[in-house]
């Protein structure tokens, strides 16, 4: 193991699971949208209400 300070560390924690939150969240996010606009696409064009 590398001798780091003791606020590396907690920064090295911090970044490692921030990136696996990130990972996570846009895996969700992708499988998500992927699967929700192919069962609401056509409800989506029907029920535009807007007039712009």
């Amino acid at each position: 193991m590398p001798q780091l300070s003791p606020l590396n560390w907690i920064f090295l924690f911090i970044l490692f699971w921030s990136a696996v939150l990130s990972v996570s969240i846009l895996i969700w996010w992708s499988s998500k949208v992927y699967f929700s606009a192919a069962a609401n696409e056509k409800k989506a064009v029907k029920e535009n209400k807007w007039n712009w």
